[in-house]
């Protein structure tokens, strides 16, 4: 088995929301040092190429840190198909589940196009992780043809070339109401708890999870106390190690 690990992964990485997720790195720093897996989208709520966010992706990954894949626009343009689908693609994701209902062909361009960016600042992305980790079955082909190591759902990294897939629930964060706040923060404090003996950890960040004092302290404590007695890797060195194990799937189903 791969060694009891802690991956900390900041999402919707753009120019839009870098000063945002500069918030976010300084108060990681305030815990400690961490390599981190960075999300980036490469044309973000339809915003242009910046060099000077170019400029701070690369460096970043010069200094180690890992950058994935995450979408191409971050947005739901689809028609939802009826009362459930409008809950999950408006009101819970807010329409960013971008990849969800997408078809086949839409699916290949919108990662190729993303591809072709970040292989343009040199940087070759071994991960893929849709908007609100909703893959619709073109977007699974999309990622599989295009020779990704691995992507993400909410519950499960799925190692892509072995067809196999480990359990690891994400910690993550609602920050849009004062009573999100609270409850997200119960959740992931009772979460971490029922996670002690799990071999692997994803903590997952946003662009404004250090702007809310209740939000910010509960995280950088899971972050502390988690790290304590594991070791902090990038997604894409815990894909490689459980891909060279020919690892076959552990827990609950795909999802």
């Amino acid at each position: 088995m791969s060694p009891r690990s802690i991956h900390i992964v900041l999402h919707d990485v753009a120019p839009a929301t870098r000063s945002a997720c500069q918030r976010v790195l300084d108060a990681l720093e305030q815990v400690g040092s961490f390599p981190l897996t960075l999300l980036a989208v490469p044309h973000y709520r339809g915003a242009g190429r910046n060099s000077a966010f170019e400029r701070w992706l690369v460096d970043r990954a010069e200094q180690g840190d890992e950058v994935a894949l995450h979408g191409y626009t971050h947005q739901d343009a689809g028609r939802p198909r009826g009362p459930r689908d409008w809950v999950l693609r408006r009101l819970y994701t807010r329409a960013e589940g971008e990849f969800f209902d997408i078809g086949r062909d839409e699916a290949l361009s919108r990662v190729d196009a993303g591809l072709a960016w970040l292989r343009d600042l040199s940087l070759e992305p071994a991960g893929f992780v849709a908007p609100a980790w909703l893959m619709g079955e073109n977007a699974w082909s999309a990622v599989h043809e295009r020779g990704f190591v691995y992507t993400c759902t909410l519950r499960r990294l799925h190692l892509l070339r072995v067809k196999s897939s480990v359990d690891c629930q994400s910690q993550v964060f609602s920050t849009s109401s004062a009573w999100r706040r609270r409850m997200s923060t119960h959740w992931n404090e009772t979460l971490a708890r029922m996670q002690q003996a799990a071999p692997i950890v994803r903590l997952e960040l946003h662009p404004f999870d250090a702007d809310h004092p209740v939000v910010r302290t509960c995280w950088q404590q899971l972050a502390r106390q988690q790290a304590r007695d594991r070791e902090a890797t990038t997604l894409s060195v815990l894909a490689s190690r459980l891909e060279a194990l020919r690892m076959p799937s552990i827990g609950a189903p795909a999802g």
